[in-house]
């Protein structure tokens, strides 16, 4: 339970996800906060603000309690922390869209100021790994990017969407911190440094009570939230949850107190103790019931029809489940087929099946019309995604004039590629690119692989090599063939580079490798990628030239604003009105060439994040320090628009030729 102790109001409009708390000074906590307005409003309720006079910083007209630091740019985060230890205090760290700024808030004054191309969607400040000096790491554009207090780039890696959060924290419990990344396509990533260690998807987040799944506590905004915080914000020793509105609103939170606190915690157990009992007495008496309608069904003569009614089946019935691959028809299209059948003439009247990412909502229902019920329900299933997905199923089985039915529950796991099938090589067009590798795995082992991550009509066995299977996929048709030759070389060809990223990864999970470097080669997605680096190019000249021209235009304005004033002063109407005309045309031109810009920098964005996308996709082809090694490789590259060099890593690891 969260008692509020205190609400204030701020006279500005807040910016969702822009909210800090920091002690600029070492001392005292403020509040840090965007602005609509391009600036950044701290609020110093224990101390001066920050210093006003320089470049930034400038006291508000309406709360004596808030400096106003001009940003000029929309921010899209904001984070405070010690990123020095040497000064004892919380810096302010503020993310727009081109730029990152390092802001000593008590002396008024820039740490630094640096480009980020890839934009900046979030921030957070502290140390990673072992990397010695405290980072402020940016989530932007597909790219994950780490500055010192001095502005030093010591961290760079890509991930697969644009970042939306990050979090530091100590994962695996190895003693070293983690970084959290949270991207758009709903996954969570999580990185050593530069190495990806783990991945998962989540469509839900749920904070509830772990005993009641109850709602604990929960309070009102006259609108919505911009961010929440905690902190000693009123210096007495607690800590509160702190609430901020747009609308300028802010409110902290306290726990409740001993008293309150005991009596709630008495409330809650002798409530927790009346639902538990009562939940006993009605699955008792449920229990009760049926074993008196068994009971009377054992001593009627019509022994068939009662058990019918009564919902009695026989004690051996089994609920049996099984996964194949269906090639679709004309009005269906290819899908995973899940079959669960009874082992008797017992019907199935519904199904419940619990998934996520494979259905809306993660949950599925089937529910037959009286007619059509028989003792088996297929269910077509189609994972957007190559990754295992658990099953969790639940049966209502009886008769069909059954008014009562028993529940089978069971878990069934989705095959990693399950939405690949099985075809014949002689068939097959074997695709041009590929991935090749050497380890010192015991072919058996990669065909236990093949067994467990595809779904076979029976499972696959080694003889001698070369060994190869082919499979299909049921999303695009494409070809997919994995070959072990002998020596212990592995080779996949297909022209999906993130279908061969994924198998590359699964096979070294399951096998246990940390390192793996491999040879590849994808000549159509490497075309691609080429046309678009030539985009990136040709957008950053664009760039340049429209900067050009925009200051030559400010400084013709500049000019046409004197002589418009000096003909006002002299009378001399006619060149007044004539220095305005063009004035006016020039001012038009400005609009336009910016509406240009905004355009040219929206392309612009979309290709970098493809670039960065396909460096992660080379990255994924590997596994452990060739992996690090190819992404930093790449992005030197890159740096020095050596176009060559870049595909030359991606195919072979290294840039030496």
């Amino acid at each position: 339970m969260l008692v509020p102790v205190f609400t204030l109001k701020l006279s500005h409009k807040l910016q969702p996800r822009t909210v800090a708390l920091g002690r600029f000074d070492g001392a005292h906590p403020c509040l840090a906060a965007a602005t609509q307005a391009g600036k950044v409003l701290v609020h110093s309720p224990h101390a001066p603000g920050p210093r006003t006079g320089g470049s930034r910083a400038a006291p508000s007209s309406q709360d004596a309690h808030v400096a106003l630091l001009s940003i000029n740019q929309a921010v899209t985060c904001l984070a405070a922390g010690p990123l020095r230890a040497a000064l004892q205090r919380d810096c302010l760290l503020v993310g727009t869209r081109t730029h990152l700024l390092a802001y000593d808030v008590h002396l008024n004054s820039d740490l630094f100021y640096r480009e980020v191309s890839d934009g900046a969607n979030a921030i957070v400040l502290g140390k990673l790994g072992d990397i010695p000096a405290p980072l402020a790491i940016i989530g932007g554009n597909c790219a994950l990017q780490g500055f010192d207090y001095e502005g030093n780039d010591l961290f760079w890696t890509v991930t697969g969407d644009n970042v939306r959060s990050l979090a530091l924290c100590d994962f695996d419990g190895d003693g070293k911190t983690e970084l959290l990344v949270g991207s758009e396509d709903f996954d969570i990533r999580v990185f050593k440094e530069d190495e990806m260690v783990a991945e998962m998807s989540e469509t839900e987040v749920d904070a509830r009570s772990d005993r009641t799944g109850e709602v604990i506590f929960k309070d009102n905004f006259a609108s919505s939230i911009a961010g929440v915080v905690e902190g000693d914000y009123r210096m007495d020793g607690s800590t509160q949850l702190i609430c901020c509105s747009v609308d300028g609103e802010v409110r902290g939170y306290l726990p409740g107190g001993e008293e309150m606190k005991g009596n709630l915690m008495d409330t809650c157990a002798e409530q927790d103790m009346i639902r538990e009992l009562s939940q006993k007495k009605q699955n008792l008496l449920l229990e009760l019931r049926n074993y008196e309608e068994n009971a009377k069904a054992e001593l009627s003569p019509q022994l068939k029809e009662a058990d019918g009614q009564r919902g009695v089946i026989p004690a051996n019935t089994q609920l049996q489940t099984s996964l194949s691959v269906n090639l679709g028809s004309d009005s269906q299209s290819a899908h995973v087929e899940l079959c669960i059948s009874t082992t008797n003439d017992t019907i199935i009247r519904a199904v419940l099946i619990f998934a996520e990412g494979i259905f809306e909502g993660e949950s599925h229902v089937v529910h037959p019309d009286l007619q059509n019920l028989s003792g088996c329900i297929r269910v077509p299933l189609t994972p957007p995604k190559d990754v295992p997905v658990d099953l969790h199923i639940k049966a209502f089985v009886g008769y069909r004039n059954s008014t009562q039915f028993y529940v089978f529950e069971l878990t069934r796991q989705l095959p990693r590629f399950s939405m690949y099938a099985l075809s014949s090589p002689d068939s097959a067009t074997e695709p041009l690119s590929f991935v090749s590798c050497a380890t010192n795995e015991r072919p058996q082992r990669i065909v236990m692989w093949l067994n467990q991550s595809f779904l076979l009509p029976e499972d696959a066995e080694f003889q001698s090599a070369p060994f190869q299977v082919c499979f299909t996929s049921l999303r695009n048709a494409g070809q997919l063939l994995i070959k072990i030759k002998p020596g212990g070389e592995i080779s996949i060809s297909t022209d999906d580079i993130d279908l061969a990223g994924d198998i590359i990864q699964s096979m070294a999970s399951f096998l246990a490798i940390e390192d793996l470097q491999v040879e590849a080669d994808f000549p159509a997605y490497f075309e691609e990628l080429r046309k678009v680096l030539v985009k990136v190019d040709e957008h950053h000249s664009v760039n340049q030239r429209l900067t050009a021209d925009m200051a030559d235009h400010s400084n013709l304005i500049r000019v046409m604003l004197v002589q418009a004033e000096d003909a006002r002063l002299l009378g001399d109407m006619k060149n007044m009105k004539a220095r305005y005309v063009e004035l006016y045309d020039l001012n038009r031109d400005l609009i336009n060439q910016y509406k240009i810009r905004c355009n040219n920098h929206t392309e612009l964005l979309n290709n970098l994040k493809a670039v960065n996308q396909a460096i992660q996709r080379a990255g994924r082809l590997r596994v452990g320090k060739p992996k690090a090694q190819v992404i930093a490789a790449c992005r030197d590259a890159i740096r020095s628009n050596n176009f060559n060099t870049l595909f030359r890593i991606m195919r072979s690891g290294v840039a030496s030729s």
